[in-house]
């Protein structure tokens, strides 16, 4: 018996199905990378070593509580506030010059000089027009500079919230 050796070819690889999968799943996987992106958000949490007399002023929250009686004018630090000033109204109503005049000596502190933010808080039953008005007194001021009438700037990034209830005297 006689054995004859077939000559044996060498198979062939045949790639052409991987590459039709490859060409349909890199496209795929290119779109999903641009829904899967990281955002960062930038906090700023307190060491707690570090003492209390550094203070920065983004930290820092001013906050105008809009009230029937009047304004408070009040800053908020670590969740400690602390009133500034409190403005009653007069008897033809609220006294926004009086506002402006405190808010622009608020302006003059360094803590706030770069400031441009304000929260106002009006009580419930807070009219629009009173709103507006304290509205405008924050955001600017008149001024003369070089003998002319410009408008200066104050705090002209507005946010607005509800002031808490006032407590009332038993």
């Amino acid at each position: 018996m006689r054995r004859h050796k077939k000559i044996r070819e060498e198979a062939e690889l045949n790639v052409t199905s991987f590459m039709n999968l490859m060409i349909v799943l890199v496209p795929v996987l290119l779109l999903n990378m641009v829904f899967s992106q990281l955002s960062v958000l930038d906090l700023r949490l307190p060491a707690p070593d570090q003492p209390d007399a550094v203070i920065n002023p983004d930290d820092v929250t001013l906050e105008v509580t809009v009230r029937k009686n009047g304004f408070v004018v009040a800053r908020t630090f670590r969740e400690q506030t602390e009133v500034l000033a409190t403005i009653p109204a007069t008897a033809s109503g609220p006294d926004y010059d009086q506002l402006s005049s405190t808010l622009q000596d608020i302006k003059k502190n360094p803590l706030f000089r770069e400031k441009t933010d304000i929260t106002l808080l009006p009580e419930p039953g807070t009219d629009y027009q009173t709103l507006v008005s304290v509205m405008d007194t924050v955001r600017e001021y008149p001024a003369v500079i070089a003998a002319s009438l410009v408008d200066a700037v104050l705090f002209p990034d507005i946010s607005l919230g509800d002031a808490e209830e006032q407590e009332v005297a038993p």
